[in-house]
């Protein structure tokens, strides 16, 4: 009995034994297998930065690589715009971010923050032939570039009568200063130090560095699992000399000692929310959102009436017999319709004035004159085609009548033809004056503060994007419902039968 009992208790122990053996693996491949969704935005060397093979490499990188290691867990970096990262955060459409993202305490109460990973400041770059500004007291009624959502956007709204234009990115705002449209740009010093130091930004210089003392986090939704996940391989790569080595190889110097913890780590955010507070919040951002509305009309307005001007020529020649001419009017339509308006946004405003560098010579455009440009070029690209159609969609029989009658061809399109077509070209014209409106949204990358762009900042600031996005949609909505309600009253008036029949309708109502 004594025998018997001592075999099933030896073979209970094995069954035991390989059964913890084997949840234990199970249970460490779980843990390998993890993988976590990383926020980034790959436009701040040294820090975050695409290669020439277009693989992401920098600082950040590097060290999320090593974290991920230590922790035994997989990352999978996800690009997005800096001002779009803690909103991800907060929708937990990311699981953390690792973007040079500075501790603050206003974003401690909306994200949670690992212990900091880098030391770093604020420094002021100006060009190497400006003389005025010396430091932070002498930026004072000058135009500032920064990058919208940062510590640097915050620092300039202290100037007094400063010019502030924010862009999405950290190249921009330099690439602004380097084409000479503002004085100065307020950015994270080592970013604008290592532009500098290679050699990718020349002509630029630094005047004050560390106008303030500042750490990056990494960043996770607030009572994240991950955050100590990633704490814990943050110490680790800390402890072993990792940090070090990453740090030695991006920046040739000894890192600075670290504080252990985030100094908002116990920050919260009060505000609840709910429906009272969203319709608060979107109240208290009308004012702001119905001034860029004002510019978006202004906008599509100027830029439609050149539009229409330059896209009825456009089209005219089109028709041309004369080939050359012809072919010219078309190329010009096919390179507009087949480029993106923002890649051409781009190239007027930034691409022109370097090019123009490049030469020896200085030119500089005017945001809403370089907005203006590229919005009018696209739209008669795309109104030629509706004005050739137009045109086209006119009998034969009209001209020929003009003609027996003596007029000749100049007349006969101004007085016969072009009158008739413009009534059927109205509905696309209409379509064509909706789609600017909301394409106008675009010209924010060059800083010009429209609706959408007013929208942004405001997101940047109380990181509420769903109240303040919400908002935007409403006052677009309103723009292009009442635009679509003008087109259709301007087709009546316009159509001779329709005409007749409300002068009936109104008439018989008023008997």
């Amino acid at each position: 009995m004594g025998r018997f009992s001592f075999g099933r208790w030896l073979c209970w122990s094995l069954v035991i034994g390989l059964s913890c053996v084997l949840l234990s693996g199970c249970s460490t491949n779980l843990s390998a297998s993890k993988t976590l969704r990383v926020a980034n935005e790959p436009a701040f060397p040294p820090f975050e930065f695409k290669g020439q093979g277009g693989e992401l490499q920098g600082f950040s990188i590097d060290l999320m690589n090593a974290i991920a290691s230590s922790a035994n867990f997989k990352i999978n970096i996800q690009s997005l715009p800096f001002d779009g990262i803690i909103p991800a955060l907060q929708a937990k459409t990311v699981d953390a971010a690792i973007s040079s993202i500075t501790i603050t305490a206003e974003r401690a109460k909306t994200v949670a923050f690992s212990r900091p990973y880098f030391k770093a400041g604020l420094a002021i770059a100006i060009r190497n032939n400006n003389s005025d500004i010396t430091g932070f007291d002498s930026l004072k009624n000058k135009k500032i570039a920064v990058q919208i959502g940062t510590t640097g956007a915050e620092k300039a709204k202290n100037i007094p009568g400063a010019e502030i234009r924010s862009f999405d990115s950290a190249p921009l705002a330099l690439q602004e200063l380097l084409n000479g449209n503002v004085d100065a740009v307020i950015n994270d010093a080592p970013v604008t130090l290592y532009a500098i130091n290679t050699g990718n930004l020349k002509g630029i210089k630094v005047v004050e560095q560390l106008l303030t003392e500042e750490y990056y986090g990494i960043a996770t939704a607030q009572n994240s699992p991950n955050l100590s996940l990633i704490n814990n391989g943050l110490d680790r790569v800390l402890k072993n000399g990792t940090y070090s080595q990453i740090y030695q190889k991006w920046f040739k110097a000894i890192p600075p000692q670290l504080p252990d913890k985030s100094p908002f780590e116990n920050q919260s955010n009060t505000d609840k929310g709910g429906i009272f507070t969203s319709i608060e919040l979107i109240l208290q951002a009308l004012p702001t959102l119905l001034q860029g509305a004002l510019v978006t009309i202004q906008l599509t307005i100027i830029s439609v009436v050149m539009g229409l001007i330059g896209g009825s020529l456009v089209g005219i020649i089109r028709l041309s017999k004369i080939t050359p001419v012809r072919w010219l009017a078309r190329a010009y339509v096919d390179f507009f319709r087949g480029t993106p308006l923002l890649v051409q946004i781009f190239m007027i405003y930034f691409g022109i004035p370097a090019i123009a560098q490049e030469l020896n010579f200085t030119f500089t455009f005017d945001r809403l004159v370089a907005g203006v440009i590229a919005l009018s070029l696209n739209c008669a690209a795309y109104i030629a085609e509706i004005v050739r159609a137009g045109i086209q969609s006119i009998e034969p029989g009209q001209a020929e009548a003009a003609k027996s009658l003596g007029l000749n061809p100049i007349l006969t399109m101004r007085l016969v033809v072009f009158p008739q077509a413009f009534r059927r070209m109205l509905p696309a014209l209409g379509n064509e004056f909706i789609s600017l409106l909301k394409d106008t949204c675009l010209v924010a990358v060059i800083g010009f503060e429209e609706l959408f762009r007013k929208g942004q900042l405001i997101v940047a600031a109380n990181y509420r994007p769903f109240e303040i996005y919400a908002a935007v949609a409403i006052v677009y909505l309103c723009l292009t419902l009442l635009s679509s309600q003008v087109f259709s009253r301007l087709e009546i008036w316009m159509n001779p039968t329709q005409s007749a029949k409300v002068s009936k309708n109104v008439a018989s109502k008023l008997k």
